[in-house]
């Protein structure tokens, strides 16, 4: 391996500390902590109120939490100088911002470590106040205020957003406080092929007035720039939509179709196990043992599998799951089509006749039948916008629960 020209160790440059405005001027290795002694870089010896130089008043120490090296955390024992002016009597200290806000206990730097610990590295609140040597408390509130300065009070993020996706997400699992929040995530990257989808924003409430007035705070100009909005079947969220951004097109994503219709099938399954057998499944069941099989791709069953599920559908008594399995796998189908136009045909075949000829033995049948048709412009106009998915909504959906576990 091929390496640069070597300069000299600088202990300043290696832990980050020129970045802060400071300057390494010792080192202390104790068993459980690294703990560097610093100093302001650039001192400020002049008066802000009369320009004078001021003398110096000795220094106070100020102790401050950094990114930890190895497997001990890191100390900085900054001293900052006093100054007083002989000439207005103002006293004043060299300026720290640069280091850590005022009255922190972290150093930026040491903010950014967390906060990247905790959503990259998925680490724990506890690990991360453990690899800083501070308290659970301090931690904590560390990665919210860099999360807020990065991420939340970023003006820039919401500039050339034309697709979004709007989801809901269980964010509490106890009856205390709002249980869902909304999720709303810029899916033009994803698009465009140009990147990841990103997090825009999460808001508390899981309804229409939630989505329209988050909608609504945006400015205009924003909002007309909106193209796509990608969705569950929620009317909420659809009517929301409608009102607030008329001219975007509302594209009901592939994931929630086929989670409908794979519902269809659940409720069905266990409806005909009632009247068979009056209980609930057991493993010994067909129909329960066959409950994964059911919501399987016909185009990944093994062979073993597929003669399994014929014996299973060939029953006079469960006709009423193989109808409703037999809808279910024509829209995967749908969605599987190498060729969109094949694929949207296909989808209309299967949605269309389920308005008015499915009949009253089959209830699941019928209440997808009724929910597709409604939502069947918004079903369809996926196949006429190439890449508009609600899937890393989920993706996002799913990263905010391990994040909000660790949390």
């Amino acid at each position: 391996m091929a390496y640069g020209t070597f300069a000299s160790p600088d202990l300043t440059t290696f832990c980050d500390l020129d970045d802060l405005g400071l300057v390494a001027t010792g080192q202390l290795l104790e068993p459980d902590r690294a703990v560097l002694e610093c100093r302001v870089a650039n001192p400020d010896p002049w008066c802000r109120r009369c320009g004078s130089q001021g003398l110096s008043r000795g220094t106070i120490t100020r102790t401050l939490a950094h990114t930890p090296y190895g497997h001990r955390p890191t100390t900085l024992l900054l001293r900052v100088r006093r100054y007083h002016c002989r000439s207005c009597g103002t006293s004043w200290r060299d300026d720290t911002t640069r280091a850590a806000p005022a009255r922190g206990k972290l150093t930026h730097g040491g903010m950014r470590w967390a906060l990247t610990a905790v959503v990259v590295d998925h680490l724990s609140i506890s690990r991360v106040a453990a690899g800083l040597g501070v308290a659970w408390n301090t931690a904590n509130q560390a990665v919210l205020e860099e999360g807020y300065r990065l991420l939340i009070s970023d003006p820039a993020r919401f500039e050339g957003v034309r697709v979004i996706g709007v989801d809901e997400h269980v964010w509490r699992h106890t009856g205390r406080g709002e249980r869902y929040v909304t999720v709303i995530i810029d899916l033009t990257p994803i698009r465009e092929g140009s990147g990841p989808s990103r997090l825009l924003d999460m808001v508390p409430g899981r309804s229409k007035q939630v989505l329209k007035t988050w909608l609504a705070d945006r400015p205009q100009q924003w909002r007309d720039g909106i193209e796509v909005v990608a969705m569950d079947g929620f009317t909420g969220y659809k009517t929301a939509t409608s009102e607030e951004l008329p001219q975007a097109i509302a594209v009901m994503d592939p994931f929630h179709v086929i989670r409908l219709a794979g519902d269809a099938v659940e409720t069905c399954r266990r409806r005909i196990q009632q009247q068979l057998t009056g209980r609930r499944g057991r493993k010994t069941d067909p129909l329960y043992a066959a409950r994964r099989l059911l919501l399987t791709g016909t185009g990944l069953l093994t062979p073993t599998q597929r003669v399994r599920l014929d014996e299973l559908l060939a029953k006079d008594e469960h006709a009423e799951v193989e109808a409703t399995w037999v809808c279910y796998q024509n829209l995967v189908a749908a969605y599987r089509e190498s060729s969109r136009e094949l694929g949207r045909f296909a989808m209309e075949r299967v949605i269309t006749p389920l308005r008015e000829s499915v009949p009253a033995q089959l209830p699941e049948l019928r209440k997808l039948g009724r929910t597709l048709n409604q939502r069947i412009q918004d079903i369809l106009a996926y196949f006429d916008l190439p890449g508009t998915s609600n899937g890393p909504t989920e993706a996002i959906n799913g990263r905010l629960e391990h994040l909000r576990g660790s949390a």
